[in-house]
């Protein structure tokens, strides 16, 4: 399950650090979810992984600016 954010976050060119900035959360939390150690409620992963989805999409947007 938890593979599925951090594959959002790479994709999204984010570092652990920006995630966690990002969501709020404690830089262990992430580290947990990413090592497959934890993983978050299938609601919050939803959230997370629509967050992380609009960040990849802005990120897009911006590089097409440029």
């Amino acid at each position: 399950m938890s593979e599925k954010i951090k594959e959002a976050r790479v994709a999204a060119g984010l570092t652990q650090k920006k995630v966690c900035e990002l969501l709020g959360i404690p830089p262990r939390t992430l580290q947990d979810w990413d090592a497959g150690r934890r993983n978050p409620p299938a609601w919050a992963e939803a959230l997370i992984l629509e967050k992380l989805v609009a960040a990849e999409a802005a990120k897009g947007e911006k590089n097409e600016k440029i």
